[in-house]
């Protein structure tokens, strides 16, 4: 198969489980595989990832843009793209960037959907679908930002779309999903104390039911089964505890009288 002159970079913790099936999906088409790998991964990672020709650097953890960055920066391809550990090009994704490239390509960086497989279903309705991830583009134009841990491409120049889907291997179980779930509260809190946003009774009241009534009914979620009940239910209570949580620091920091 022709190489297409794109790197992929992937950062990664412990992720022998599942690494594996992400540079499947690549190692035949890409020019380069970069993987940053957390310093202190000891479960054969690092093993797979050069089984299948990654170039891997081990690094302390920077937090998730700063990483993102670090492995972006080692690329050599005039083109990357961007792959997590649970996911994978689908065939048909693999063959659309295959005629993107069999002529030259019009835009500077290109979305593509992210199906996601979530309790032995895959999500097409719902706030998760189609989830478009800006993940290719031009190694001149595009940086990590946003704020951790929710990474966000910040491009310049024209995005153009692709129709074949990134699939997404995501929470194997429901407690994953709830460790998960507090674990982005936490970062939320952190967020609001940063930059001075302040919580009011009306996000607590309003924000949580409206997430769960946009994704399980406006967004069609109840097609999905049980499953997109599930999502929904998490998304509503993932929405109550994070602006909790931070209404809970906001008082903890009012002085006493």
């Amino acid at each position: 198969m022709k190489k297409l002159p794109i790197s992929v970079y992937m950062i990664s913790g412990p992720e022998a489980h599942r690494i594996d099936r992400a540079l499947k999906s690549v190692v035949e088409w890409a020019s380069e595989i970069v993987v940053v790998l957390n310093a202190e991964v000891t479960d054969g990672t690092e093993e797979i990832a050069r089984a299948h020709g990654a170039k891997v650097f081990r690094e302390p953890w920077k937090g998730f843009i700063a990483q993102k960055n670090s492995a972006l920066s080692k690329t050599s391809s005039p083109w990357v793209l961007g792959l997590d550990c649970d996911e994978v090009v689908s065939s048909e994704l693999q063959r659309e960037m295959d005629s993107l490239f069999a002529s030259q390509p019009k835009c500077a960086g290109y979305t593509m959907p992210r199906c996601s497989y979530y309790l032995q279903r895959w999500i097409r309705h719902g706030d998760w679908y189609p989830d478009r991830c800006l993940r290719l583009w031009r190694s001149s134009v595009g940086t990590w930002a946003g704020t951790d841990p929710h990474a966000t491409p910040r491009i310049s120049g024209e995005i153009g779309k692709l129709h074949g889907e990134l699939l997404h291997f995501t929470s194997e179980t429901l407690n994953h999903q709830v460790a998960k779930t507090v674990q982005y509260a936490d970062d939320f809190v952190r967020h609001c104390r940063d930059t001075g946003r302040r919580i009011t009774i009306l996000d607590l009241a309003f924000r949580p039911i409206w997430r769960f009534i946009r994704g399980y009914i406006l967004r069609c979620g109840f097609l999905d089964g049980w499953q997109g009940y599930s999502i929904a239910c998490f998304t509503c209570f993932y929405t109550f505890l994070r602006y909790a949580r931070a209404r809970e620091a906001q008082l903890d920091q009012r002085p006493e009288k």
